[in-house]
C-alpha cells in the first residue's frame, strides 16, 4: 500500500516504524518545523523527522508541499490542522489516545491522568474536517496505573497502536466504520499556570498534576523549585526528583540533605 506518514512526537516513531516494517510503500513523510531548543536555541528537528531521515524519506516540513495520491495519509500527532487538499486525496486515518468522544482535542493523555481517570483507550479513526469527530473503526482500552506518567502512557498507546495499524493496513475491510456515540468532551492545552501547586488540593490530586504535566512549580524553604516526579504510596504523596531554580534536577534525599535539618515548609 502506498502510504503518506505525518506525525511529530515520539511515541509516534515506533508505530511509524511497524508500518515501515510491513513492508508498505511509504511516499513522504510530513511533520513539524524544526523549533529551537535548550539554552542556545538551537534549531532541532522532530523525533519524527529524525526516524524518516534515518531511513532516507522524503521529509516535507510544511504541510502546503502536500501533492500526493496515496492510497492512505495515516495521521498520528502530527499538531497541523489538515485542509481539504489532504482529506481529499485519499482516506485519512488516526490514531487517537482516548475513549472517544471522551476527550477530543489536543490532550488526552495529559488530561487523563489529570483527572485521575483509571482506564483509556486507543482508537483508530476516520479524519473528518471536525477535529476528532470521525468514525471509529478499532478501539482498545486499556489501564492506567496510578503511578503512570504521560510517557509511560505514550509507551502504552505506541505498543498497541503499532500492532491497531498494521492490522488494519493488512485487512482494511474487515474493520467497517462505526460512528461516535455519546456526547463528546473535549480537552485544551496545557500551559505553565497549571504547573503551579496548590497544597490545598491534596496528594492525589498533586500527583495526577505533576505525572500529568511533568512538573509542578512551588516554593519549599523559600527556594523556587520545579517538582519533576512523585509517586502515591498509599495515597500519601513521595517527592522523588526536584528541581530547585538555576540548578540541576536532583533526588529528594539529595535536597533534603541540603537543607541542613531544618523542617520542609512546603509552597514558602
Amino acid at each position: 500500500m502506498k502510504l503518506v506518514l505525518m506525525g511529530t512526537n515520539s511515541f509516534v516513531v515506533p508505530i511509524f516504524e511497524a508500518i515501515r516494517n510491513a513492508g508498505h510503500e511509504i511516499m513522504a513523510v510530513f511533520t513539524r518545523a524544526p523549533k529551537p531548543t535548550g539554552r542556545k536555541q538551537v534549531l532541532t528537528p522532530s523525533p519524527v523527522h529524525v526516524w524518516a531521515d534515518a531511513h532516507g524519506l522524503t521529509v516535507h516540513t510544511n504541510i502546503n508541499e502536500y501533492n500526493y495520491t496515496p492510497d492512505m495519509v495515516v495521521v498520528i500527532s502530527y499538531g497541523v490542522i489538515l485542509r481539504d487538499n489532504v482529506l481529499s486525496s485519499a482516506p485519512v486515518v488516526n490514531i487517537h489516545p482516548s475513549l472517544l468522544p471522551k476527550y477530543r482535542g489536543p490532550s488526552p493523555i495529559r488530561t487523563a491522568l489529570y483527572n485521575g481517570d483509571t482506564t483509556s483507550a486507543v482508537c483508530l479513526m476516520q479524519v473528518t474536517p471536525e477535529l476528532d469527530a470521525g468514525d471509529i473503526y478499532m478501539c482498545q482500552e486499556f489501564d492506567i496505573d496510578i503511578n503512570d506518567t504521560n510517557e509511560t502512557i505514550e509507551n502504552k498507546v505506541s505498543a498497541i497502536g503499532a500492532k491497531m495499524m498494521v492490522d488494519y493496513l493488512e485487512k482494511s475491510d474487515y474493520y467497517p466504520a462505526a460512528p461516535q456515540c455519546g456526547e463528546p468532551t473535549f480537552t485544551r492545552k496545557f500551559t505553565g499556570a497549571d504547573e503551579v501547586v496548590d497544597w490545598s488540593r491534596g496528594d492525589v490530586s498533586i500527583h495526577n498534576q505533576i505525572r500529568a504535566l511533568g512538573a509542578g512549580r512551588t516554593k519549599i524553604n523559600g527556594i523556587d523549585v520545579k517538582i519533576l516526579k512523585t509517586k502515591l504510596n498509599a495515597d500519601k504523596l513521595e517527592i522523588l526528583q526536584i528541581q530547585p531554580s538555576g540548578k540541576k534536577p536532583m533526588d529528594w534525599k539529595s535536597f533534603v540533605n541540603g537543607l541542613r535539618g531544618a523542617d520542609i515548609v512546603l509552597g514558602k
